[in-house]
């Protein structure tokens, strides 16, 4: 039996007739979800990446309001440092 190259790893094909094909393919479903759950390397690197790519088209789109975020984001970061900094001066 193949499986579809567009079938998810975590999916158990349909069709299966055996008991003993089908307990295989579900366990080895189960153990890819888990892969795909529990690694949080890979997750935070695709939610960066898409992150990246909708700031890239915010900033194709709106190059004054993409400036306008960066200050606000550097003014933000640089008032926590700031807080920060201070509280750990007294």
């Amino acid at each position: 039996m193949t499986v579809s190259e567009n079938t998810p790893r975590t999916v158990v094909p349909a069709g299966i007739i055996d008991p003993v094909a089908s307990a295989r393919a579900e366990l080895k479903a189960a153990l890819a979800a888990i892969e795909v759950k529990g690694n949080f390397p890979r997750r935070i690197e695709k939610a960066s990446q898409r992150a990246a790519a909708k700031a890239r088209t915010f900033a194709d789109r709106n190059p004054i309001g993409a400036v306008a975020a960066a200050v606000g984001v550097a003014a933000i970061v640089g008032g926590a440092v700031w807080v920060i900094a201070r509280a750990l001066s007294r």
